[in-house]
């Protein structure tokens, strides 16, 4: 796996990334009115990179925001195989994971089937384990569905040679000021960092900053109920009213970039 990786130092190494999931890859919590759906997000950070170094680059972004696993095999696997890409990341199961009940060891087993498909076009796969959220009082107690999950990621990897970023040991993120007001998405210097770790997690030299979080207020414990009611009612109850509704925030949505391109911050060449 190692040398997969040291491959990407070479110039073009990737001419065709496809990436798929849910709200994480989307990029939801990186407002841009300017991008289709409304949002930016690590993914179009990482296309612009690449793109920058390559003018035969293209991107497509199937990702669709409250996307559970086997709908994202369902919608977005077959059409990322047809564009036969030479780089694809997904991050899928989030949603699930959330869910009060959910058979972990079949979604996964889903999963793993789509990630060796994914190889065995030759792409270099990139996979995430999931968020730790040790300091969130909303996830503790979801956290043995994470690690279980993660366990399972990590063996999907190896057995396909697929190439893991580990969200769950990236510490910066127990800092809530790469998220978003909803507590659920990352932010937009969120997203910034994450495009820094793929990056450099594929070995790819690259002209982006290092990103800072955004500043928190330092609240008293009366206006931190106050700001605990206010999240509650305008973000999870909202969340929970979808939940029991069967509605998701990603219906009527499409496929930001559903052909392969030149990413919006680079001209195109043709």
């Amino acid at each position: 796996m190692e040398a997969m990786v040291l491959d990407a130092l070479i110039p073009g190494r990737f001419q065709r990334y496809v990436a798929l999931g849910d709200s994480f890859t989307e990029g939801v919590g990186d407002p841009d009115p300017g991008r289709p759906n409304g949002v930016r997000g690590w993914a179009d950070r990482v296309a612009a990179q690449l793109a920058g170094q390559d003018d035969r680059f293209r991107y497509a972004n199937l990702a669709i925001r409250g996307r559970k696993l086997p709908q994202i095999l369902a919608e977005q696997l077959r059409p990322a195989l047809a564009l036969e890409p030479d780089l694809v990341t997904i991050y899928a199961g989030g949603n699930d994971i959330l869910r009060p009940r959910v058979d972990i060891d079949t979604l996964m087993t889903h999963y793993d089937r789509a990630i060796g498909q994914l190889r065995a076009n030759g792409a270099t796969v990139l996979v995430w384990t999931a968020f730790s959220g040790q300091g969130s009082a909303m996830y503790k107690p979801m956290r043995g569905r994470f690690a279980y999950y993660n366990e399972l990621v990590r063996e999907s990897a190896d057995r396909h040679g697929a190439t893991i970023v580990d969200f769950w040991r990236m510490r910066e993120y127990d800092d809530w000021g790469w998220w978003d007001l909803d507590r659920l998405h990352m932010a937009a210097p969120g997203h910034e960092l994450m495009a820094v770790k793929v990056l450099d997690r594929l070995g790819i030299r690259h002209s982006l900053p290092a990103p800072t979080p955004r500043p928190l207020p330092v609240l008293t414990r009366r206006e931190q109920r106050s700001a605990n009611w206010e999240w509650t009612k305008d973000h999870l109850a909202p969340w929970v009213r979808r939940r029991v509704t069967g509605r998701s925030s990603g219906d009527g949505l499409t496929p930001k970039f559903p052909e392969l391109a030149r990413p919006m911050d680079i001209p195109s060449t043709r």
